[in-house]
């Protein structure tokens, strides 16, 4: 049996590198960390002890093309306040689907990157 200990990361394919940094480190504030020189470009982020990386697929293949979808495949974060995250995705004018009352036992916000990967946004009840 596979003894797992914990999620170490989230992979997200983008089209264009730089638009996306502009958009994970200066819209969301996510803290870049080193990344290993492999043949393809890519950035690597913490968010809190695991990562989330990204890797630029200028071919576009595997990216989708449609709206927020919370069937699709998601990276989810965890928040310490629901109510200051909707403030503050409001405040950047980024447009979110909101679910403070989801029947998954915490509310939940959807965003698209710029490249329409779904981010959740999770956070306990009435934060």
């Amino acid at each position: 049996m596979i003894e797992f200990e914990r999620l170490h990361h989230v992979s997200l394919a983008v089209r264009d590198l730089l638009r996306s940094r502009a958009f994970y480190t200066e819209v969301l504030g996510l803290q870049e960390i080193e990344r290993p020189p492999f043949n393809s470009k890519g950035i690597w982020y913490a968010v809190g002890t695991q990562q989330l990386h990204l890797i630029e697929n200028p071919t576009g293949e595997t990216l989708r093309d449609s709206g927020i979808s919370t069937v699709d495949g998601h990276v989810a974060i965890w928040v310490k306040s629901y109510s200051k995250t909707l403030d503050w995705l409001e405040a950047a004018s980024i447009p979110y689907e909101a679910r403070p009352d989801s029947v998954a036992g915490f509310s939940q916000i959807y965003i698209l990157d710029p490249d329409r990967n779904v981010i959740e946004f999770d956070a306990a009840y009435g934060s």
